[in-house]
């Protein structure tokens, strides 16, 4: 099976992709779904932690929430370009919109219920600010990937993000 490279070289070659960009022939970015994030040889999936959680009515918030303990992070994708979709929760705001926030698997992480482990949680900073319109809007982040624990207010946080691109996720 060709890969995108090889298809993109192909078509510029041929003379049919001119209205691509330049950098889409030769900068490869690495599709991440968030189970990729999961080291291999953990026991337990996101999936099964979060049905464990249940959601948080807004009446039972009380103090705060627990974190459920990470297995561990992997490094398999430190220093590549990564894309990897998922909800936003803003950290810190610009006038024009949110410039740092942490990215998580699922809408209401950190706020509605407790914050799901840090290998699936992403602490993404953008120097252009991301206009968000809707906080149960997906996004789709795009930018250069490395493993960083980091404790914020909210929750301790396994990975980071300069983001390149934010856009709102269209499946």
């Amino acid at each position: 099976m060709p890969t995108r490279r090889h298809l993109l070289t192909t078509l510029a070659a041929a003379g049919l992709a001119p209205a691509l960009p330049a950098q889409a022939f030769w900068k490869d970015v690495t599709e991440l779904d968030w189970a990729d994030l999961i080291p291999t040889g953990s026991d337990v999936t996101l999936l099964e932690e979060i049905r464990e959680l249940g959601v948080v009515q807004h009446g039972e918030l009380s103090t705060g929430f627990e974190q459920v303990a990470a297995s561990g992070v992997t490094e398999a994708y430190n220093g590549q370009e990564v894309r990897l979709p998922g909800f936003v929760v803003p950290l810190e705001f610009s006038a024009t919109g949110v410039t740092q926030f942490i990215l998580a698997p699922f809408v209401g992480a950190c706020i509605h219920v407790p914050p799901p482990p840090a290998n699936q949680l992403v602490l993404v900073h953008s120097a252009k600010p991301y206009e968000m319109s809707d906080l149960f809007d997906p996004v789709e982040v795009t930018g250069l990937f490395n493993t960083a624990v980091t404790s914020t207010e909210l929750a301790e946080v396994g990975y980071t993000i300069e983001a390149s691109k934010i856009r709102r996720y269209k499946a």
